[in-house]
C-alpha cells in the first residue's frame, strides 16, 4: 500500500481527524508509533517511517504511544472497496479465524490461495494475517490487564496465547516491559465472574437512535433493552452467558459487562458486541461522503452519529426477519419471543444479576428448528413456517452461510435461493449480520417514503439509481433516511409471502 510521505506528514502537523486510521507514525529515534492525531510533539519528517497499520508497525518492532492509544484507532478498513479481500479477511481474523485454524483455511474461506492472501496482506497492510492476528492478540491482552482484575495467567488463556510464558515474551519483545506494568492501580472488573471493558469509538455516536432500533425488536426472553442499557443472552460454542451494554463515563466509548463460562471465547464476544453497536465506524468520514448529497445534507446533519445496527448472530437475524414478512414488528417481536419460549433452551433460574428476570432463554440454533412444524406450534402460515425450517436446514449444511467472506453480490445471491428470502430480506440480513456497508434494499416503502415528492414516492428503480451517489455507504444512507421519515420500521418492508421451494419430498420441509 503507496502512501504519499508529503501527504501523511502533512496531515501529521495539522492533526487532520479525517486520517486517523489511514495511516500510523513510526518513529526511529523512540521506537513507538503513534496515530495522526495524538497531542505529542511532531518528530522531524527524517526519522519518521509512515506504515498502513497498526500491526504492520508492531510486526517492525514499534511499541504503541501510550498518550494516543494507536491500538484503538477505528478500523476503516472496512469502508475501502479497493481491497475487499483483505477487508473480509481482517473480519473473519477479528471472529477468531487464527485462533485455531491456519491461512490456508482462511484463504479458502474466501475463496482465494494462501499465497495470494499474504501477497494482498503485504501490500495493503505491510504484515502477514498472522501478524495482524498475533497484533490483535497483543491489543485485547492489553486491554484486559489494564481494565480487568483478571489474573496473568487467565489474561494470557483470554488472548489466546499458548502460554504465559510465551505471554510475558511478547510484551517484553513489543513494549520493552513485562505484562504486570500494564496494570492499573484501580481495575475495573464487575463482581463474580464478570467481565466489564470499554469498547472505545469514533465520536460522534447517536445512542438513542441505536438504543430505539434495539428495542422495537428486542426478542423476549432473548433480550432486555432500557434507554441505558442493552443487555441480551448469548451462545457460542454450545455454552451461554449474557452480555450487557451501555453508554461508558468517557465520552468516547461503550461499556460491556461480559458473563460467560469460556474465558478463551472474550475476544470473539468483545468483536460480536462491536459489531452490533457498529463501534469500528467512522461517522466523520461516512457523514460527509453523503452530505454531497443535497437531499442527504440535512438528514446527515439531524443524526451525526447514526451507525447501523449489528446482530449477534446471523440466522437468529435471518429467522427474526422472516417473522417479520407480511406483518408489524411488534406482532414479529411476539411471534419471535413465542418461538424462543417453546425451542430455546431455558437459562438457569435468575440470580442477583440486575437483568436475569428478564432473561431466560438462549436463542434456539438452527438444529433445533429443522425438521419442526412451526406452522402448526406457532400458528403461523405454512409457507412461512416451511421457509423458516428450510433456512434452518441451510445454516446446517453451511455453518458460514452468515459470515463474512464474500462479494456484497454473491452474498445477496446465495441468500436469495432460500425459500421466503427475497431481495429485501436478503439486504437486511447483508446490512446487519454480515456487515455490509453498502446494502440496500431500495424496495423498501420507508425508502421512498423518505424521497417522496408532491409527485409521488420514486420508484425501486429510480431509488437505486439515486443511491449509486452513496456507494459505498448505503446501507446508512438507508438508516438516515429511515429516521428522517419516521417510517415504519423496516422489517414492514413487504416482501412477498415466502413460497415453499419444489423440492423432492425428502427434501420439503413442509413434509417433515
Amino acid at each position: 500500500m503507496h502512501l504519499d510521505r508529503d501527504l501523511c506528514y502533512r496531515a501529521l502537523l495539522t492533526r487532520d481527524a479525517r486520517f486517523d486510521g489511514r495511516f500510523f507514525i513510526a518513529v526511529r529515534t523512540t521506537g513507538i508509533y503513534c496515530r495522526p492525531i495524538c497531542p505529542a510533539t511532531p518528530p522531524k519528517p527524517e526519522n519518521v517511517i509512515f506504515m498502513p497499520s497498526a500491526a504492520a508497525a508492531q510486526a517492525a518492532g514499534f511499541r504503541p504511544c501510550l498518550r494516543c492509544r494507536p491500538e484503538t484507532s477505528p478500523e476503516l478498513g472496512a469502508w475501502h472497496g479497493t481491497w475487499n479481500t483483505v477487508s473480509r479477511a481482517m473480519a473473519l481474523i477479528a471472529g477468531g479465524a487464527l485462533n485455531q485454524g491456519d491461512v490456508e483455511t482462511l484463504a479458502e474461506r474466501l475463496g482465494v490461495g494462501g499465497r495470494q492472501l499474504r501477497r494482498l496482506f503485504r501490500q495493503h497492510l505491510g504484515a502477514s494475517p498472522k501478524a495482524i492476528a498475533a497484533a490483535r492478540r497483543v491489543n485485547f491482552a492489553k486491554r484486559l490487564i489494564g481494565e480487568t482484575s483478571l489474573p496473568m495467567a487467565e489474561i494470557a488463556l483470554a488472548a489466546g496465547f499458548g502460554s504465559v510464558r510465551r505471554f510475558n515474551d511478547t510484551f517484553l519483545h513489543l513494549f520493552g516491559r513485562g505484562p504486570g506494568s500494564f496494570r492499573r492501580a484501580k481495575t475495573a472488573s464487575a463482581i463474580g465472574t464478570a467481565i466489564t471493558l470499554n469498547l472505545p469509538f469514533k465520536r460522534p455516536y447517536d445512542w438513542p437512535a441505536m438504543i430505539g432500533f434495539l428495542a422495537a425488536r428486542a426478542i423476549p426472553g432473548v433480550e432486555s433493552v432500557r434507554p441505558d442499557r442493552y443487555a441480551r443472552t448469548i451462545t457460542l460454542d454450545g455454552a451461554t452467558g449474557t452480555i450487557a451494554v451501555s453508554p461508558s463515563a468517557q465520552t468516547n466509548a461503550l461499556t460491556a459487562t461480559i458473563n460467560f463460562p469460556a474465558i478463551t471465547a472474550l475476544p470473539v464476544i468483545v468483536e460480536r458486541i462491536r459489531r452490533i453497536f457498529d463501534l469500528g465506524a467512522d461517522p466523520v468520514l461516512i457523514g460527509a461522503h453523503l452530505s454531497e448529497d443535497a437531499l442527504m445534507a440535512p438528514r446527515v446533519a439531524a443524526h451525526p452519529g447514526l451507525r447501523v445496527p449489528g446482530a449477534w448472530d446471523g440466522f437468529e437475524l435471518a429467522v427474526r426477519a422472516i417473522l417479520g414478512q407480511q406483518i408489524t414488528v411488534t406482532a414479529a417481536t411476539k411471534l419471535a419471543g413465542k418461538l424462543v419460549a417453546a425451542f430455546g433452551a431455558p437459562l438457569p433460574p435468575p440470580t442477583d444479576h440486575p437483568d436475569r428476570a428478564n432473561l431466560r432463554f438462549a436463542f434456539p440454533p438452527p438444529e433445533r428448528l429443522a425438521g419442526v412444524d412451526l406452522a402448526t406450534s406457532l400458528r403461523m402460515p405454512r409457507a412461512r413456517a416451511a421457509a423458516l425450517a428450510a433456512l434452518a436446514e441451510a445454516a446446517l449444511r453451511n455453518p458460514a452461510l452468515f459470515e463474512p467472506g464474500r462479494s456484497l453480490d454473491d452474498a445477496i445471491a446465495t441468500l436469495q435461493t432460500l425459500p421466503g428470502i427475497g431481495a429485501w430480506t436478503a439486504h437486511y440480513i447483508a446490512m446487519r449480520a454480515l456487515r455490509e456497508p453498502d446494502a440496500f434494499p431500495e424496495s423498501d416503502i420507508g425508502l421512498r417514503r423518505a424521497l417522496a415528492t408532491r409527485s409521488g414516492r420514486p420508484t425501486a428503480a429510480e431509488l437505486l439509481a439515486r443511491a449509486e451517489a452513496w456507494r459505498p455507504w448505503r446501507a446508512y444512507a438507508a438508516l438516515h433516511l429511515w429516521a428522517s421519515a419516521a417510517a415504519s420500521p423496516p422489517e414492514t418492508r413487504h416482501e412477498p409471502p415466502a413460497r415453499p421451494h419444489r423440492l423432492p419430498a425428502r427434501d420439503n420441509p413442509a413434509r417433515l
